[in-house]
Protein backbone atom coordinates (compact mmCIF):
# COMPACT_ATOMS: atom_id res chain seq x y z
CA UNK A 1 0.00 0.00 0.00
CA UNK A 2 3.13 2.17 -0.34
CA UNK A 3 2.17 4.85 -2.83
CA UNK A 4 4.15 8.14 -4.16
CA UNK A 5 2.42 10.81 -6.44
CA UNK A 6 3.95 13.62 -8.14
CA UNK A 7 2.54 16.60 -8.78
CA UNK A 8 3.64 19.86 -9.65
CA UNK A 9 5.13 19.54 -13.64
CA UNK A 10 4.57 21.47 -16.18
CA UNK A 11 6.30 23.60 -19.42
CA UNK A 12 8.11 26.51 -18.39
CA UNK A 13 10.26 29.19 -20.02
CA UNK A 14 13.98 29.22 -19.30
CA UNK A 15 14.57 31.42 -16.04
CA UNK A 16 11.08 30.53 -14.67
CA UNK A 17 10.24 28.34 -11.32
CA UNK A 18 8.13 25.46 -10.28
CA UNK A 19 7.76 23.52 -7.01
CA UNK A 20 7.06 19.83 -7.32
CA UNK A 21 5.10 18.02 -4.99
CA UNK A 22 5.54 14.31 -3.82
CA UNK A 23 2.44 13.04 -1.00
CA UNK A 24 3.45 9.54 0.41
CA UNK A 25 1.44 6.92 2.64
CA UNK A 26 1.59 3.72 3.33
CA UNK A 27 5.04 3.62 5.70
CA UNK A 28 6.40 6.05 8.10
CA UNK A 29 6.92 8.94 6.60
CA UNK A 30 9.25 11.17 8.79
CA UNK A 31 11.02 7.97 9.38
CA UNK A 32 12.47 8.25 5.58
CA UNK A 33 14.85 9.63 3.52
CA UNK A 34 13.28 11.11 0.45
CA UNK A 35 15.30 11.92 -2.91
CA UNK A 36 14.53 13.50 -5.70
CA UNK A 37 15.84 12.25 -8.93
CA UNK A 38 15.53 13.07 -12.76
CA UNK A 39 15.55 11.01 -15.73
CA UNK A 40 16.20 12.73 -19.67
CA UNK A 41 15.03 10.75 -22.59
CA UNK A 42 18.48 8.45 -23.69
CA UNK A 43 20.23 9.41 -20.05
CA UNK A 44 20.59 7.80 -16.82
CA UNK A 45 18.57 8.67 -14.09
CA UNK A 46 19.85 11.40 -11.91
CA UNK A 47 19.90 12.07 -8.35
CA UNK A 48 18.74 15.98 -7.74
CA UNK A 49 18.58 16.42 -4.08
CA UNK A 50 17.96 14.46 -1.14
CA UNK A 51 16.38 15.05 2.20
CA UNK A 52 17.51 12.92 5.02
CA UNK A 53 14.54 11.81 7.82
CA UNK A 54 16.31 14.30 10.44
CA UNK A 55 16.20 16.89 7.18
CA UNK A 56 19.74 17.24 6.18
CA UNK A 57 19.88 18.12 2.54
CA UNK A 58 22.27 17.15 -0.14
CA UNK A 59 22.19 18.30 -4.00
CA UNK A 60 23.70 17.68 -7.45
CA UNK A 61 26.17 20.51 -8.27
CA UNK A 62 23.76 20.84 -11.81
CA UNK A 63 20.92 22.29 -9.46
CA UNK A 64 22.57 23.65 -6.28
CA UNK A 65 21.93 27.18 -5.49
CA UNK A 66 18.89 26.91 -7.81
CA UNK A 67 16.36 24.23 -5.98
CA UNK A 68 15.46 24.11 -2.77
CA UNK A 69 14.41 20.20 -1.17
CA UNK A 70 11.81 20.36 1.67
CA UNK A 71 9.53 18.19 3.39
CA UNK A 72 6.35 18.84 5.91
CA UNK A 73 6.10 15.61 8.29
CA UNK A 74 2.46 16.25 9.21
CA UNK A 75 1.64 16.03 5.87
CA UNK A 76 3.76 13.50 4.11
CA UNK A 77 4.62 15.66 1.78
CA UNK A 78 8.03 16.43 -0.10
CA UNK A 79 8.70 19.09 -2.63
CA UNK A 80 11.55 20.09 -4.76
CA UNK A 81 11.18 24.11 -5.01
CA UNK A 82 13.01 24.82 -8.64
CA UNK A 83 14.08 28.42 -9.91
CA UNK A 84 16.20 29.86 -12.39
CA UNK A 85 15.04 26.80 -14.82
CA UNK A 86 17.12 25.99 -17.84
CA UNK A 87 16.49 23.42 -20.78
CA UNK A 88 18.61 21.27 -19.09
CA UNK A 89 16.56 20.64 -16.09
CA UNK A 90 14.12 18.63 -18.90
CA UNK A 91 13.17 15.56 -17.64
CA UNK A 92 10.76 13.55 -15.91
CA UNK A 93 11.56 14.03 -12.04
CA UNK A 94 10.85 10.97 -9.41
CA UNK A 95 10.21 10.94 -5.98
CA UNK A 96 12.25 8.48 -4.07
CA UNK A 97 11.73 7.44 -0.32
CA UNK A 98 14.46 5.25 1.21
CA UNK A 99 13.18 3.09 3.92
CA UNK A 100 17.14 2.21 4.85
CA UNK A 101 16.06 0.25 8.22
CA UNK A 102 14.25 -2.35 5.87
CA UNK A 103 16.59 -1.57 2.94
CA UNK A 104 13.73 -0.77 0.59
CA UNK A 105 13.08 1.95 -2.43
CA UNK A 106 9.74 3.10 -3.03
CA UNK A 107 8.63 5.26 -6.30
CA UNK A 108 6.40 7.02 -7.82
CA UNK A 109 5.54 7.17 -11.59
CA UNK A 110 6.52 10.79 -12.23
CA UNK A 111 5.72 13.86 -13.06
CA UNK A 112 7.42 15.78 -16.44
CA UNK A 113 8.86 18.95 -16.26
CA UNK A 114 9.60 20.69 -19.67
CA UNK A 115 11.94 23.91 -20.00
CA UNK A 116 11.72 25.58 -23.31
CA UNK A 117 11.20 29.23 -24.95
Amino acid sequence: QVQLVESGGDLVQPGGSLRLSCAASGFTFSRADMNWYRQAPGKERELVATITSGSNTNYADSVKGRFTISRDNAKNTMYLQMNSLKPEDTAVYYCNARLYWANRNYWGQGTQVTVSS
